[in-house]
Formats: C-alpha cells, sequence, structure tokens
C-alpha cells in the first residue's frame, strides 16, 4: 500500500513539474514557475513521508488569497455564453477573464492536494 501512495505522490510531482513546464510562454511566468515547483517539490517529499506542515499553510493561505483575487473572472467565465472559450488560446488575449478562470483553476488543483497533504500531516 506504501507503494501505491509513493506513485500518486511522485505522479502529482510530474503533474505539477509539467505545469511549471508550460508557464514559460504565460504572461507572468516566473510567478506560476514558482507556483507549480513548490507544489512539485512537496509532492516529492510527500512521496517519502515528508510533510511541512507550517509550509503547506502558508503555501495554501497565499494560494486562496489568490483565488479570491482571480474569482471574479471565473464568474465572468461562468457567465459568458461560450464557456469553450477557456480552451482557445486566442481567447486569452480577447478577454481577461479566461486567463483569470485559467490561473483561478490552477490554484483550485493546488489548494485541493495542499488541504489532503495538511490533513495527513495533522495526523502525523
Amino acid at each position: 500500500m506504501i507503494w501505491l501512495k509513493r506513485i500518486i505522490h511522485l505522479l502529482l510531482a510530474l503533474m505539477f513539474f509539467a505545469f511549471a513546464g508550460l508557464q514559460f510562454n504565460d504572461p507572468d511566468p516566473l510567478l506560476w514557475i514558482a507556483i507549480y515547483s513548490a507544489m512539485t517539490v512537496l509532492c516529492a517529499l510527500a512521496a517519502f513521508g515528508k510533510y511541512y506542515f507550517k509550509v503547506m499553510l502558508v503555501l495554501a493561505a497565499g494560494y486562496l488569497i489568490y483565488m479570491v483575487i482571480l474569482y471574479p473572472g471565473l464568474v465572468d467565465w461562468l457567465r459568458s455564453s461560450d464557456r469553450s472559450l477557456l480552451f482557445d488560446d486566442i481567447a486569452k488575449m480577447q478577454y481577461p477573464f479566461i486567463e483569470e478562470s485559467r490561473e483561478f483553476l490552477g490554484l483550485l488543483i493546488c489548494e485541493v492536494v495542499l488541504v489532503v497533504y495538511i490533513l495527513v500531516a495533522r495526523k502525523k
């Protein structure tokens, strides 16, 4: 069972590493490379049973604050008549809420993983 958990953590680390690699063409690449790199490191450490509770709490709080800032863009996207714009590369230049929605969803993925890791770390 431990090997399965380790594989899941390492797959998450690889996913966040890939996310970080895709940020080089983003309007604010350094911020997003840092966000996803932090998640990569935390997932890799979790694969070996290392959970840094305070670091995870700080990241979760910071990501949550950023999500609140981006939330209006998500609402605009949800209200738009064409939700497929989220997957259109040209649309992000035409509609600022597309980029904000993508960033919100990326942070949501980070938050879900962090909440699970925080709960695991609390039990230890």
